[in-house]
């Protein structure tokens, strides 16, 4: 294998990872069917367990430092968490935000518009005033309605719900350009609570612009890249290596 390979290995009931990569110190498996992670140290691991199977699993590289046994939507933060304490300050997620490609004002402006409307249902008890951080074991809090139901109340990945988003992808398989998400966006709406109407936009919008391809289209790998959050380590390396190129 090349310095960054990486090789899944499916035998009955264990899948075996092995990678030459130098790089990578961890390894996650996020288990789709409870979305959760088992992460383990070093290069090779097997992992066994009786009700996985090949369907269920994948496999991504994860910054050093990750948490093990996290929900899918503490995987999708912990990137801005920059020094993985558990708590995302409003310095830290700007700093997440410019590292994978936002200019300052839209920055600083997303940072303040985050932590103001995010923060404070966060705050577990005891949590010192004002409420301006996000802790990353609490950010389940956050989830409201008119969105896909990819995360259930507790912030575990549902498949089912994810594979639902492409069911309006007619252009493209597994592939939805901007008009055929706006029908996605409008059929999940809750007629009740009108103002989750406005996140859900404003969440696929930013989710629009980080991860279509050329030709405007979302596909299924790169959401998935953002519900587990592997896009905007993605993001971030590719920025970096455009920065030392120039």
């Amino acid at each position: 294998m090349d310095a960054h390979a990486t090789r899944v290995c499916y035998t009955s009931r264990v899948l075996t990872v092995l990678t030459s990569s130098s790089h990578l110190r961890r390894l996650r498996l996020i288990v789709a069917d409870d979305g959760r992670s088992r992460t383990v140290a070093g290069g090779v691991g097997d992992f066994s367990a009786a009700h996985m199977d090949r369907g269920q699993l994948r496999v991504a590289a994860l910054a050093d430092g990750a948490a093990v046994n996290m929900t899918a939507l503490e995987q999708h933060v912990s990137f801005f968490d920059r020094n993985k304490d558990g708590i995302i300050t409003p310095k830290e997620y700007r700093e997440g935000l410019l590292a994978i490609g936002f200019d300052a004002a839209a920055a600083a402006s997303s940072t303040v518009l985050g932590h103001v409307a995010l923060a404070p249902f966060t705050n577990p008890p005891g949590a010192p005033l004002p409420y301006i951080n996000m802790y990353v074991k609490y950010m389940y809090r956050t989830i409201h309605g008119s969105d896909t139901g990819a995360f259930d109340k507790k912030g575990r990945f549902v498949p089912k719900n994810f594979e639902k988003i492409f069911k309006h992808a007619h252009k493209k398989r597994d592939a939805l350009n901007w008009l055929e998400l706006e029908k996605m966006l409008t059929a999940n709406r809750d007629l009740l609570n009108p103002p989750s109407w406005v996140a859900a936009e404003t969440e696929w919008r930013l989710i629009h612009h980080l991860a279509k391809d050329k030709e405007g289209y979302l596909h299924k790998d790169a959401v998935r890249g953002i519900y587990d959050g592997s896009v905007f380590v993605e993001l971030e390396k590719r920025r970096a290596t455009l920065h030392k190129e120039t």
